[in-house]
């Protein structure tokens, strides 16, 4: 949307990405270390045995769909508020993604984990160790830090989310002067502030 905030939105989102979606791996890698398969049919009810673990992965499992306070939400909001101020039908459309990425993920979990147990590889299966619980704290102490704590990350990266804006503007300015009628510039919306609160550019 070639303003500040998606811009900034974006990048946190790929940092959340990293995060969040490496804890998913992680959890599935240590759910197929015990059963040898990565089927949802063969999960279900695991909650019982694996009570440590199945908390870790719905942890994850929130940060993944943008739960207040967490990582996700930050990106996402982000984006989404770029995406509004641009244009509202573009906002709605992306909107969706947030709801389907909550719709599938918790719909996974209520399979894996709630339920009955259908096989009986399942009820001795054990739960997340002392090395893997190490592993699993550290990233949920991650996606906490990044969605409370937000501004540490993206007053690091407005400069460069500023200096990309500003090298777009440039072919924006020169087919704008070629074209007949046009304006002589043709700016992307510079913002007002940043988003660390700092007021002007960096």
């Amino acid at each position: 949307v070639f303003n500040q905030v998606g811009m900034q939105g974006a990048v946190y989102q790929m940092l959340n990405h990293g995060v969040s979606t490496g804890g998913l791996f992680l959890v599935a890698g240590m759910l197929y270390d015990r059963r040898h398969t990565h089927m949802i049919r063969e999960f279900g009810g695991i909650a019982a045995p694996m009570p440590v673990l199945s908390s870790f992965f719905l942890f994850i499992c929130l940060s993944s769909l943008g739960l207040p306070l967490l990582n996700g939400f930050v990106g996402e909001f982000l984006i989404l508020t770029g995406t509004f101020s641009r244009r509202a039908s573009w906002g709605a459309f992306a909107a969706t993604g947030a709801i389907l990425s909550a719709v599938y993920l918790l719909w996974a979990y209520q399979r894996l984990v709630y339920g009955e147990i259908t096989q009986e590889k399942n009820r001795s299966l054990p739960d997340a160790s002392p090395r893997e619980r190490l592993i699993l704290a550290v990233v949920c102490a991650m996606i906490l830090l990044m969605g409370v704590a937000s501004p540490l990350f993206t007053s690091r990266t407005e400069a460069a989310s500023a200096a990309v804006l500003k090298q777009m503007e440039r072919p924006f300015q020169y087919l704008a002067r070629g074209t007949p009628g046009a304006p002589a510039t043709a700016k992307v919306e510079p913002p007002a502030s940043s988003i660390s609160g700092k007021a002007g550019q960096p």
